[in-house]
């Protein structure tokens, strides 16, 4: 083990001083190197994004937590080392506005993290610009809504220190935001910027979900709310028709977490069932159709009719599932229920034509309709909507979309021949291979659905020594056969 560990660190300061002249000297001449010296040259490195550090660490078991704030001091450039942040002036704006990490400068802040607490939600955010004090009014420039924030809070793990204000490069909780998520921009009330929002991958994996008694089935619905809140990439869903409740992720730890959460922080007893793929629909074709919702028997009624496109769109980062249009002329449906079609088109796209997936990657154009200057309203042009395009969605060529992970396995060379068939075995595209010291590292995508059980499978190939890292990167168009697949088992 000694040797091994001699061999890493060696190969370590290789590493490390290809970033930085002066440890190449001393690693040439074969001087004594010292643990600053190599820290300062993996900074300089990080620093100019020629290296990556990467530690070890457990998120369940709360293992490597210091590791990885020692990591930021020591390796991360300050705000000073940065330098201006770049925005837009709204959300809909090509107008690109900078700001200095200077406290003379407007306040521009990212909320980048909700934690429920019982004295209200936490909001820990980052300020890139300004300063802020306790009893600030602030601007939410991505929700163009105003805040209040009563208090502002330094943070020690659990521990917490009053602060009167906060400054430029500062990162602190504040308490008394009312509607801002995680990735929503906070301002000065004058001068508006939207900085860039996180983006938060579809989930790829989901459970069914149940409390284990009546009195946790009440707490069950908030505490999934209070967990959405905290973590932007979990979802949840309750389906009417079954009585089911669903919960998304990002892979099995994840939910792991979330049940884990539930239990030991919630209080809220649950049983999960097994994971099983996300799977998306969509569309490959184009299709239009009529919603029509009249009931009109005496007295005041319903009116509503829309005419509905859909088409598929190509995905892009920042989209939404469905992307809404309205192509109407002459106000055929006034301004007010335009918006009740968009969310009617909306709650439609929650449950596809196939099996009662999520749809995703569909474009819904509103071409026509008709009201009533008396019987129309919200509810009857959501429901004429919802018509439309349940309609519109079977005639477009549905499919089935599965999640394709990127995946990176790592394997002792005298193992790469099993494992590569083995990932073909798994529908694997196989990209690139890359030889890192006696290891080869297969860069691939693959199914998420052919991925269950790989770390005993990989384990058993490679006598214990092969890992592997997997992380979402797309949905797909789903094979003949898995549809088929999907179809039975529904």
């Amino acid at each position: 083990m000694a040797d091994e560990v001699e061999l890493f660190r060696h190969e370590l300061i290789e590493r490390a001083a290809e970033c930085d002249d002066a440890l190449m000297e001393k690693y040439l001449a074969e001087e004594e190197i010292d643990a600053e010296a190599i820290i300062a040259a993996l900074r300089k490195g990080t620093v100019a994004n020629k290296i990556q550090p990467l530690l070890c660490g457990s998120a369940l078991k709360h293992m490597g937590i210091q590791l990885l704030l020692d990591a930021v001091v020591d390796y991360l450039p300050s705000p000073l080392e940065v330098g201006a942040i770049a925005g837009h002036e709204t959300l809909r704006s090509d107008k690109v506005i900078r700001r200095k990490p200077d406290p003379d400068e407007p306040f521009s802040a990212l909320v980048f993290k909700v934690v429920s607490d019982q004295h209200g939600d936490l909001h820990f955010i980052r300020i890139y610009s300004g300063h802020l004090g306790g009893g600030t009014r602030v601007l939410n420039s991505t929700q163009d809504k105003k805040e209040n924030i009563s208090r502002i809070w330094e943070m020690h793990a659990q521990r917490r220190i009053k602060r009167d204000e906060a400054v430029a490069g500062d990162i602190v909780a504040v308490v008394g935001l009312k509607h801002s998520l995680t990735g929503d921009t906070l301002c000065d009330t004058r001068h508006p910027i939207v900085l860039e929002r996180l983006e938060f991958p579809e989930p790829v994996i989901t459970m069914s979900i149940e409390p284990r008694s009546s009195a946790d089935k009440e707490r069950l619905v908030d505490a999934l709310n209070t967990l959405r809140r905290e973590d932007p990439s979990f979802r949840f869903r309750y389906d009417s028709d079954t009585g089911q409740t669903t919960i998304s992720g990002m892979g099995e730890l994840h939910l792991e977490i979330i049940r884990n959460k539930l239990i030991r922080d919630l209080s809220v007893d649950v049983r999960v069932g097994r994971p099983s793929v996300a799977y998306k629909e969509t569309v490959l074709g184009q299709a239009q159709a009529e919603g029509r919702f009249i009931h009109q028997t005496g007295g005041r009624g319903m009116f509503a009719v829309v005419t509905l496109r859909v088409e598929a769109c190509k995905p892009a980062t920042g989209q939404p599932p469905i992307t809404f249009e309205d192509a109407t002329h002459g106000g055929v449906i006034p301004r007010e229920f335009v918006a009740s079609v968009e969310q009617g088109v909306r709650d439609a796209a929650g449950s596809g034509p196939l099996a009662g997936y999520p749809m995703l990657n569909v474009k819904a154009t509103l071409l026509d309709g008709k009201h009533h200057p008396v019987d129309s309203n919200d509810i009857a042009f959501q429901h004429a909507a919802a018509l439309g395009f349940n309609q519109a969605v079977k005639d477009a060529t549905p499919v089935f979309l599965e999640p394709i992970m990127r995946l990176a396995v790592s394997t002792p060379e005298e193992f790469l021949g099993a494992v590569t068939g083995d990932l073909q075995a798994r529908r694997a595209e196989i990209h690139q291979m890359e030889t890192r010291g006696r290891y080869r590292v297969l860069l691939a995508e693959v199914p998420l659905a052919e991925m269950f059980g790989y770390s005993t499978q990989l384990r058993s190939l490679t006598q214990g020594r092969g890992t592997y890292t997997l992380e979402p990167a797309a949905y797909a168009p789903a094979p003949a056969q898995v549809a088929e697949q999907i179809l039975r088992y529904v």
